[in-house]
């Protein structure tokens, strides 16, 4: 993976930056979102030593934040022996050469963006996990390119091992150093796409199998540390690795369960989301976020005594709406509610539809029964009630059916085995052939 310079070996001392321009709509407060970046670079391994807002009527185009307040930032950052300097908000390459010229050599300047990226590249421990945020890294890096970014073979992370292509090929006549970069990171990303590609096809063939056999799919999201993992261990029983950190778990984990009736259904963890996720890193997890699209139930888990947590609630529907996510039945879980206490809950806008909530305490177990009855419930309301006539000799369907739907009476008959089951929608084509009334 190409290196973002965070030394996660010893902890930089690290100046936050953060810009409120009057004319956007943010989320979170500036006070709010630079408390995350803090904890995003704590995360990081780095050690924050200071920080500086700026309010704005406009970005300015060169240095973002505007000179006179650059120097200012530049001068605290000496001050404070700062190593790093990082901006709440992606900077375009512009910025960041400029920004790189006020603040001299011997100070880095990232922002959010690349931040994250970095956090990602530690945190990807699977295969698939290390392509995307490579991917992710490489198209950031891109457009940023300039004379510092040579020998890419020292920076890389893709040697031998990983399936990489090795270091930056031998120049031709009349190329410069940043040209041959730039061919070879996009040699890289050509490369990278195809293996995801690949990955992309594979898990749509497991999804596939899945479907066919009938099980339902239901898949955790929710904003990073809203505690995803900890509700998978608490309803698989499996050890689970969870953290109180931001995204203290990447790669996707998927366990089966038992409900109350029998049915077995599957249930996938993904990614965290945060504000300000970087688009790179949305086009690059495609394959895994395909899981969120593809399933019969999303369960949006949140953290009820987080302070902001409306606007966290606001910004995972935001991305599930940035990546075209269908109408999906939904339960909202506030989680953590031994940390709320006897009050109400917060008050949400009640544009969004859900289908259930519950509240629960994943880490002390309150409220599992109840989520697991909505999950059942949920389920069931989306099923499509009808009889079929199963010949004898079909007796794989019958057990698929007591398998993958609700079966509420069978009675045989000459012909075959008659059942009234309520059925999954993403099945009724399936069975379609052998409905004898609707």
């Amino acid at each position: 993976m190409p290196d973002f310079q965070i030394n996660n070996s010893e902890k930089e001392r690290t100046f936050l930056v953060g810009a409120e321009v009057r004319s956007a709509r943010p989320l979170l407060s500036l006070a709010d979102s630079l408390s995350e970046l803090g904890l995003l670079a704590d995360t990081a391994g780095l050690e924050v030593v200071g920080q500086a807002t700026q309010h704005l009527q406009q970005i300015d185009p060169n240095t973002y934040i505007g000179s006179g307040k650059a120097e200012e930032v530049r001068e605290a950052a000496i001050e404070a022996n700062a190593e790093v300097i990082i901006f709440d908000d992606e900077l375009s390459p512009r910025h960041q050469r400029q920004l790189e010229k006020v603040f001299g050599e011997g100070i880095k300047v990232l922002d959010r963006s690349a931040l994250i990226l970095d956090i990602f590249a530690q945190h990807a421990h699977t295969r698939e996990g290390a392509l995307q945020v490579e991917l992710a890294q490489y198209e950031y890096l891109l457009p940023r390119l300039t004379r510092q970014w040579t020998h890419l073979e020292r920076q890389a992370g893709g040697g031998a091992g990983r399936g990489g292509t090795g270091g930056v090929g031998l120049r031709g006549p009349g190329e410069t150093q940043l040209e041959v970069d730039r061919r070879e990171i996009g040699r890289k990303i050509t490369r990278l796409k195809e293996e995801l590609e690949r990955v992309r096809l594979h898990r749509r063939q497991h999804r596939q199998q899945r479907s066919r056999a009938g099980i339902p799919v239901i898949v955790l999201v929710g904003y990073t540390n809203a505690g995803k993992s900890t509700l998978l261990r608490a309803l698989t029983g499996d050890d689970i690795y969870v953290a109180d950190q931001l995204f203290a778990t990447l790669d996707p984990l998927t366990r089966r369960i038992d409900l109350a009736s029998g049915r077995h259904v599957i249930i996938t963890d993904t990614v965290g989301f945060i504000q300000k996720l970087p688009t790179t890193l949305i086009a690059a997890f495609r394959a895994t976020l395909e899981e969120v699209k593809e399933a019969d139930l999303l369960l949006h888990v949140v953290d009820t005594a987080h302070p902001n947590v409306i606007q966290q609630i606001e910004a995972v529907e935001d991305t599930l709406a940035e990546i075209d996510t269908p109408p999906i039945p939904k339960v909202l879980v506030w989680n953590k509610i031994d940390k709320w206490g006897d009050q109400p809950l917060p008050q949400r806008p009640p544009t969004e539809n859900y289908d259930r909530e519950v509240t629960v305490s994943a880490q002390t177990g309150y409220g599992m029964n109840a989520l697991l009855d909505a999950l059942e419930t949920t389920l069931a309301s989306h099923l499509r009630k009808v009889k079929l006539l199963i010949p004898y000799q079909r007796g794989d369907v019958v057990s698929l059916l007591f398998e993958s739907a609700n079966v509420e009476h069978q009675e045989h008959q000459e012909a075959g085995v008659l059942m009234t089951v309520q059925l999954p929608l993403s099945l009724y084509e399936r069975f379609q052939e052998f409905v004898v009334d609707r």
